[in-house]
């Protein structure tokens, strides 16, 4: 009984180790998650935009910041993968618009010239590289989300967006003039002190 009872012992005695090792048994060793959201509606404003064309955009952006001299004690970087839908169209806030009973016409003035009306951007970070004398603080982190939003405004502003979305708002343009002059009246377009009026 006795020679069954010592391997038996060594047996329990290894599980048990093996299960305290793991840590299940201690309540501190587990890992407790808590999340918390608080929404603050700071402020509703009333717009008036028109977007007409979006477009997508995936670009690498790459950040580097050293002290003195680029050695990898005074560097960090940063290779961040910017992916971004850039909306481009209208501000209609102070377009105007008037109606003349008398003449039926429509006028429309002050038309805007196509704009980046939002970015709405994500970023991965592929690499952040930090030297021992120079590491990246929250600051930072928020600085370069600031400087890739700026990077891909940019980048839409060299791409043919803007002019696209001037075409898709010249489009817009004639269809309110098929839908005017469908019902007997005349659409007039004035900008920059030029008139354009339907046939």
């Amino acid at each position: 009984m006795k020679k069954i009872l010592w391997p038996v012992s060594v047996i329990l005695a290894f599980c048990l180790g093996l299960y305290m090792m793991t840590g299940n048994w201690l309540p501190w060793a587990k890992t407790h998650t808590s999340h918390r959201a608080t929404t603050i509606l700071e402020q509703i404003e009333k717009v008036t935009k028109l977007i007409t064309v979006e477009g997508h955009f995936a670009e690498i952006y790459n950040y580097k910041d050293y002290y003195g001299y680029d050695w990898s004690i005074f560097r960090k970087k940063a290779l961040i993968r910017v992916q971004a839908k850039v909306s481009a169209g209208f501000d209609l806030g102070k377009m105007n618009i008037e109606a003349n009973s008398s003449m039926k016409e429509i006028i429309l003035s002050n038309l805007p010239e196509p704009t980046i009306l939002s970015i709405d951007h994500d970023l991965d970070y592929y690499d952040l590289t930090e030297g021992t004398f120079n590491t990246f603080t929250r600051d930072d982190l928020n600085k370069l989300n600031d400087q890739a939003k700026k990077y891909i405004e940019e980048v839409a502003l060299r791409s043919d967006l803007l002019k696209q979305a001037e075409i898709k708002g010249k489009d817009m343009i004639e269809t309110i003039r098929f839908l005017v002059e469908a019902n007997g009246w005349q659409l007039v377009v004035r900008q920059n002190d030029v008139t354009k009026a339907g046939d």
